[in-house]
Protein backbone atom coordinates (compact mmCIF):
# COMPACT_ATOMS: atom_id res chain seq x y z
CA UNK A 1 0.00 0.00 0.00
CA UNK A 2 2.77 2.16 0.82
CA UNK A 3 4.67 1.78 -2.28
CA UNK A 4 1.15 2.64 -4.09
CA UNK A 5 1.22 5.40 -2.18
CA UNK A 6 4.57 6.64 -3.88
CA UNK A 7 3.36 5.93 -7.24
CA UNK A 8 4.20 9.48 -9.25
CA UNK A 9 0.84 8.87 -11.06
CA UNK A 10 -1.21 8.21 -7.66
CA UNK A 11 0.43 10.84 -5.91
CA UNK A 12 -0.77 13.56 -8.50
CA UNK A 13 -4.32 11.96 -8.83
CA UNK A 14 -4.94 10.91 -5.39
CA UNK A 15 -5.43 7.63 -4.15
CA UNK A 16 -8.94 8.24 -2.47
CA UNK A 17 -10.15 10.01 -6.03
CA UNK A 18 -8.66 6.54 -7.82
CA UNK A 19 -10.33 4.20 -5.26
CA UNK A 20 -14.00 6.40 -5.89
CA UNK A 21 -13.53 6.05 -9.52
CA UNK A 22 -12.82 2.25 -9.42
CA UNK A 23 -16.27 2.12 -7.28
CA UNK A 24 -18.52 4.31 -9.52
CA UNK A 25 -17.29 2.00 -12.13
CA UNK A 26 -18.02 -1.25 -10.31
CA UNK A 27 -21.11 0.01 -9.28
CA UNK A 28 -22.02 0.09 -13.09
CA UNK A 29 -21.52 -3.21 -13.78
CA UNK A 30 -22.93 -4.94 -10.57
CA UNK A 31 -26.13 -3.10 -11.45
CA UNK A 32 -26.39 -3.75 -15.09
CA UNK A 33 -25.04 -7.34 -14.40
CA UNK A 34 -27.35 -7.86 -11.28
CA UNK A 35 -30.29 -5.67 -12.54
CA UNK A 36 -30.07 -6.76 -16.71
CA UNK A 37 -32.66 -5.03 -18.34
CA UNK A 38 -33.84 -3.14 -15.75
CA UNK A 39 -30.41 -1.17 -15.93
CA UNK A 40 -30.57 0.39 -19.56
CA UNK A 41 -27.38 1.39 -19.60
CA UNK A 42 -28.29 4.94 -22.14
CA UNK A 43 -31.41 5.40 -19.69
CA UNK A 44 -29.45 4.98 -16.59
CA UNK A 45 -26.62 7.05 -17.80
CA UNK A 46 -29.19 9.80 -18.77
CA UNK A 47 -31.03 9.50 -15.54
CA UNK A 48 -27.63 9.31 -13.46
CA UNK A 49 -26.20 12.78 -15.08
CA UNK A 50 -29.93 15.02 -15.15
CA UNK A 51 -29.13 13.41 -11.07
CA UNK A 52 -25.70 14.80 -11.15
CA UNK A 53 -26.68 17.82 -12.27
CA UNK A 54 -28.01 19.61 -10.10
CA UNK A 55 -26.66 18.02 -6.94
CA UNK A 56 -23.25 18.57 -8.58
CA UNK A 57 -23.55 22.36 -7.96
CA UNK A 58 -25.23 21.29 -4.15
CA UNK A 59 -22.07 19.83 -3.55
CA UNK A 60 -19.54 21.72 -5.05
CA UNK A 61 -21.28 24.79 -2.71
CA UNK A 62 -21.37 23.09 0.52
CA UNK A 63 -17.68 22.07 0.07
CA UNK A 64 -16.98 25.54 0.03
CA UNK A 65 -19.07 25.68 3.64
CA UNK A 66 -17.88 22.64 5.09
CA UNK A 67 -14.20 23.71 3.88
CA UNK A 68 -14.36 26.56 6.99
CA UNK A 69 -15.45 24.15 9.34
CA UNK A 70 -19.28 24.76 9.18
CA UNK A 71 -22.09 23.09 7.94
CA UNK A 72 -25.17 24.28 5.77
CA UNK A 73 -28.61 22.00 5.76
CA UNK A 74 -30.92 24.62 3.76
CA UNK A 75 -28.94 24.00 0.23
CA UNK A 76 -32.02 21.64 -0.50
CA UNK A 77 -35.08 23.96 0.22
CA UNK A 78 -33.29 26.97 -1.17
CA UNK A 79 -33.23 25.49 -4.50
CA UNK A 80 -36.54 24.92 -4.64
CA UNK A 81 -37.42 28.36 -3.39
CA UNK A 82 -35.07 29.82 -6.13
CA UNK A 83 -36.46 27.72 -8.30
CA UNK A 84 -40.28 28.08 -7.30
CA UNK A 85 -39.89 32.12 -6.78
CA UNK A 86 -38.43 32.69 -10.57
CA UNK A 87 -40.54 29.84 -11.88
CA UNK A 88 -43.71 31.88 -10.55
CA UNK A 89 -42.11 34.73 -12.42
CA UNK A 90 -42.24 33.67 -15.51
CA UNK A 91 -45.87 31.45 -15.48
CA UNK A 92 -47.24 34.29 -13.72
CA UNK A 93 -45.83 37.50 -14.30
CA UNK A 94 -44.47 37.22 -17.41
CA UNK A 95 -40.99 37.73 -17.29
CA UNK A 96 -38.43 36.33 -19.40
CA UNK A 97 -36.62 32.85 -19.44
CA UNK A 98 -33.07 34.76 -18.66
CA UNK A 99 -34.25 37.48 -16.20
CA UNK A 100 -36.33 34.55 -14.36
CA UNK A 101 -32.89 32.38 -14.29
CA UNK A 102 -30.83 35.65 -13.31
CA UNK A 103 -33.48 35.85 -10.36
CA UNK A 104 -32.77 32.23 -9.47
CA UNK A 105 -29.06 33.15 -8.96
CA UNK A 106 -30.15 36.30 -7.10
CA UNK A 107 -32.16 34.32 -4.90
CA UNK A 108 -29.56 31.35 -3.73
CA UNK A 109 -27.49 34.75 -3.77
CA UNK A 110 -29.55 36.55 -0.73
CA UNK A 111 -29.48 33.26 0.99
CA UNK A 112 -25.72 32.84 1.00
CA UNK A 113 -25.28 36.73 2.16
CA UNK A 114 -27.78 35.67 4.97
CA UNK A 115 -26.58 32.73 6.70
CA UNK A 116 -22.25 34.22 5.68
CA UNK A 117 -23.54 37.19 7.91
CA UNK A 118 -25.48 35.19 10.89
CA UNK A 119 -22.68 32.61 11.05
CA UNK A 120 -19.63 35.31 10.89
CA UNK A 121 -20.52 38.85 11.99
CA UNK A 122 -23.59 37.43 14.41
CA UNK A 123 -21.49 34.41 15.67
CA UNK A 124 -24.67 32.00 15.26
CA UNK A 125 -24.11 28.50 14.71
CA UNK A 126 -23.95 27.16 11.14
CA UNK A 127 -26.55 24.55 12.33
CA UNK A 128 -29.06 26.57 13.81
CA UNK A 129 -28.85 29.61 10.98
CA UNK A 130 -29.37 26.36 8.32
CA UNK A 131 -32.14 24.76 10.22
CA UNK A 132 -33.42 28.57 10.60
CA UNK A 133 -32.80 28.95 6.43
CA UNK A 134 -34.45 25.77 5.44
CA UNK A 135 -37.96 26.80 7.03
CA UNK A 136 -37.38 30.39 5.82
CA UNK A 137 -37.22 28.83 2.02
CA UNK A 138 -40.08 26.72 2.35
CA UNK A 139 -42.03 29.56 4.25
CA UNK A 140 -41.22 32.02 1.40
CA UNK A 141 -41.59 30.22 -1.57
CA UNK A 142 -45.13 28.54 -0.32
CA UNK A 143 -46.45 32.18 0.47
CA UNK A 144 -44.88 33.74 -3.00
CA UNK A 145 -46.64 31.11 -5.02
CA UNK A 146 -49.57 30.32 -2.68
CA UNK A 147 -48.70 26.52 -2.45
CA UNK A 148 -48.96 26.19 -5.81
CA UNK A 149 -46.48 23.81 -8.14
CA UNK A 150 -44.49 25.44 -10.62
CA UNK A 151 -43.94 24.07 -13.72
CA UNK A 152 -41.13 25.47 -15.94
CA UNK A 153 -41.38 25.67 -19.94
CA UNK A 154 -40.71 22.68 -22.01
CA UNK A 155 -38.14 22.25 -24.48
CA UNK A 156 -40.99 22.81 -27.20
CA UNK A 157 -41.96 26.34 -26.43
CA UNK A 158 -40.72 28.27 -29.02
CA UNK A 159 -39.90 31.33 -26.74
CA UNK A 160 -38.82 29.78 -23.19
CA UNK A 161 -38.04 26.33 -23.53
CA UNK A 162 -34.54 27.37 -25.29
CA UNK A 163 -32.81 27.07 -21.41
CA UNK A 164 -33.05 23.32 -21.31
CA UNK A 165 -30.35 23.55 -24.17
CA UNK A 166 -27.93 24.15 -21.13
CA UNK A 167 -29.19 20.33 -20.10
CA UNK A 168 -29.00 18.71 -23.20
CA UNK A 169 -28.26 20.03 -26.84
CA UNK A 170 -29.52 17.23 -29.55
CA UNK A 171 -28.07 14.48 -27.52
CA UNK A 172 -24.94 16.20 -26.42
CA UNK A 173 -24.61 16.11 -22.66
CA UNK A 174 -24.19 20.00 -22.56
CA UNK A 175 -24.88 20.02 -18.75
CA UNK A 176 -22.09 17.82 -17.71
CA UNK A 177 -19.76 20.18 -19.46
CA UNK A 178 -20.91 23.09 -17.75
CA UNK A 179 -20.70 21.12 -14.35
CA UNK A 180 -17.50 19.90 -14.96
CA UNK A 181 -15.88 23.28 -15.94
CA UNK A 182 -17.62 24.80 -13.21
CA UNK A 183 -16.08 22.38 -10.61
CA UNK A 184 -12.57 23.31 -12.05
CA UNK A 185 -13.20 27.07 -11.62
CA UNK A 186 -13.93 25.92 -7.83
CA UNK A 187 -10.79 24.20 -7.75
CA UNK A 188 -9.00 26.88 -9.13
CA UNK A 189 -10.69 29.24 -6.75
CA UNK A 190 -10.27 26.86 -3.69
CA UNK A 191 -6.55 26.16 -4.14
CA UNK A 192 -4.72 28.58 -5.87
CA UNK A 193 -6.27 31.87 -4.74
CA UNK A 194 -5.92 33.61 -1.36
CA UNK A 195 -9.70 33.66 -0.74
CA UNK A 196 -9.11 29.94 -1.26
CA UNK A 197 -6.03 29.52 1.03
CA UNK A 198 -7.82 31.18 4.01
CA UNK A 199 -11.59 29.49 3.61
CA UNK A 200 -9.04 26.31 4.09
CA UNK A 201 -7.18 27.97 6.95
CA UNK A 202 -10.60 28.59 8.60
CA UNK A 203 -11.46 24.99 9.16
CA UNK A 204 -7.66 24.26 10.35
CA UNK A 205 -7.12 26.58 12.50
CA UNK A 206 -9.61 29.84 12.76
CA UNK A 207 -8.45 31.31 15.99
CA UNK A 208 -4.81 31.13 14.25
CA UNK A 209 -5.79 32.72 10.98
CA UNK A 210 -7.48 35.58 12.74
CA UNK A 211 -4.40 36.43 15.18
CA UNK A 212 -2.28 36.47 12.24
CA UNK A 213 -3.76 39.44 11.20
CA UNK A 214 -7.15 38.06 8.47
CA UNK A 215 -10.60 39.18 8.61
CA UNK A 216 -11.83 35.97 8.82
CA UNK A 217 -15.03 36.79 9.47
CA UNK A 218 -15.23 38.23 5.74
CA UNK A 219 -13.72 35.08 4.05
CA UNK A 220 -16.15 32.41 5.86
CA UNK A 221 -18.87 34.73 4.91
CA UNK A 222 -17.36 34.44 1.50
CA UNK A 223 -17.63 30.55 1.74
CA UNK A 224 -21.56 30.86 2.35
CA UNK A 225 -22.11 33.29 -0.62
CA UNK A 226 -20.15 31.25 -2.91
CA UNK A 227 -22.22 28.23 -1.66
CA UNK A 228 -25.98 30.27 -2.44
CA UNK A 229 -24.83 31.42 -5.74
CA UNK A 230 -24.41 27.85 -6.66
CA UNK A 231 -27.14 26.48 -5.34
CA UNK A 232 -29.04 29.25 -7.29
CA UNK A 233 -27.28 27.86 -10.35
CA UNK A 234 -28.29 24.05 -9.51
CA UNK A 235 -31.77 25.14 -9.36
CA UNK A 236 -31.91 25.87 -12.68
CA UNK A 237 -30.55 22.80 -13.26
CA UNK A 238 -32.93 20.80 -11.58
CA UNK A 239 -35.91 22.38 -13.35
CA UNK A 240 -33.94 22.00 -17.07
CA UNK A 241 -34.25 18.14 -15.85
CA UNK A 242 -37.10 17.68 -14.00
CA UNK A 243 -39.52 20.77 -15.31
CA UNK A 244 -41.67 20.79 -12.07
CA UNK A 245 -41.27 21.96 -8.70
CA UNK A 246 -43.35 22.17 -5.54
CA UNK A 247 -43.29 23.81 -2.36
CA UNK A 248 -42.37 22.21 0.81
CA UNK A 249 -39.59 19.95 -0.64
CA UNK A 250 -35.46 19.92 -0.97
CA UNK A 251 -34.42 18.24 2.46
CA UNK A 252 -33.86 14.90 1.02
CA UNK A 253 -30.98 16.48 -1.24
CA UNK A 254 -29.08 18.08 1.59
CA UNK A 255 -28.20 14.52 2.82
CA UNK A 256 -27.15 13.62 -0.57
CA UNK A 257 -24.75 16.77 -1.62
CA UNK A 258 -23.49 16.44 2.25
CA UNK A 259 -22.58 12.48 1.42
CA UNK A 260 -21.19 13.32 -1.95
CA UNK A 261 -19.24 16.26 -0.40
CA UNK A 262 -18.01 14.07 2.65
CA UNK A 263 -17.17 10.54 0.59
CA UNK A 264 -14.82 12.61 -1.72
CA UNK A 265 -12.57 13.29 1.14
CA UNK A 266 -14.02 16.46 2.39
CA UNK A 267 -13.63 16.62 6.01
CA UNK A 268 -16.56 18.07 8.58
CA UNK A 269 -14.04 19.44 10.20
CA UNK A 270 -12.88 21.70 7.83
CA UNK A 271 -9.86 22.42 6.63
CA UNK A 272 -9.61 19.39 3.81
CA UNK A 273 -11.63 19.60 1.15
CA UNK A 274 -11.48 18.05 -2.44
CA UNK A 275 -13.55 19.61 -5.87
CA UNK A 276 -11.97 16.38 -7.31
CA UNK A 277 -13.44 13.49 -4.77
CA UNK A 278 -16.83 16.12 -4.78
CA UNK A 279 -17.63 15.93 -8.38
CA UNK A 280 -16.56 11.71 -8.44
CA UNK A 281 -18.59 11.13 -4.79
CA UNK A 282 -21.86 13.22 -6.64
CA UNK A 283 -21.19 10.66 -9.02
CA UNK A 284 -21.68 7.73 -7.29
CA UNK A 285 -24.93 9.49 -4.63
CA UNK A 286 -26.48 9.83 -8.44
CA UNK A 287 -25.51 6.09 -9.88
CA UNK A 288 -26.96 4.91 -6.39
CA UNK A 289 -29.63 6.61 -6.71
CA UNK A 290 -31.06 5.18 -9.90
CA UNK A 291 -29.77 1.77 -8.96
CA UNK A 292 -32.05 1.42 -5.98
CA UNK A 293 -34.96 2.67 -8.22
CA UNK A 294 -34.04 0.22 -10.48
CA UNK A 295 -34.25 -2.45 -7.14
CA UNK A 296 -37.98 -0.95 -6.59
CA UNK A 297 -37.36 0.64 -3.31
CA UNK A 298 -39.17 3.46 -2.17
CA UNK A 299 -38.09 6.87 -1.43
CA UNK A 300 -38.20 6.01 2.27
CA UNK A 301 -35.51 3.08 1.25
CA UNK A 302 -33.13 5.53 -0.43
CA UNK A 303 -32.89 8.07 2.27
CA UNK A 304 -31.94 5.02 4.30
CA UNK A 305 -28.89 4.16 2.69
CA UNK A 306 -28.30 7.92 2.15
CA UNK A 307 -27.99 8.13 5.93
CA UNK A 308 -26.02 5.24 6.28
CA UNK A 309 -23.85 6.71 3.70
CA UNK A 310 -22.96 9.76 5.47
CA UNK A 311 -22.39 8.03 8.68
CA UNK A 312 -19.95 5.34 6.79
CA UNK A 313 -18.43 8.60 5.04
CA UNK A 314 -17.81 10.59 8.58
CA UNK A 315 -16.47 7.76 10.65
CA UNK A 316 -14.13 7.15 7.96
CA UNK A 317 -13.06 10.96 7.77
CA UNK A 318 -12.95 10.83 11.62
CA UNK A 319 -10.92 7.68 12.06
CA UNK A 320 -8.57 9.09 9.15
CA UNK A 321 -7.67 11.99 11.44
CA UNK A 322 -7.17 9.83 14.95
CA UNK A 323 -4.54 7.88 12.99
CA UNK A 324 -2.44 10.85 11.40
CA UNK A 325 -2.64 12.81 15.30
Amino acid sequence: MEKLKQNPIVKKLGLNRILLACILVLMFVVFKVVLGSKFPVGDSIKSTLNYVYFLGFLSLGVTFVIATGGIDFSIGPVMFCCALISGYCMTSYHVPCAAAMVICILIGFAFGVFNGWMVSYMSVPPFIISMASMNIAKGIASVFTKTQSVSWPMGSDPVNGWFRNLISYKGFPVGLVIFLAAAVICGIILYNTKPGRYILCLGSNSEAVRLSGVNTKKWRMLAYVICGVLVGIGAIFFVGAYTTVQPGYGDQYNNEAIAGCVMGGTSMVGGLASIGGTVIGVFIISLLQQGIMAFGLGKGQQMIITGLIVIVAVYVDVSARRRKN
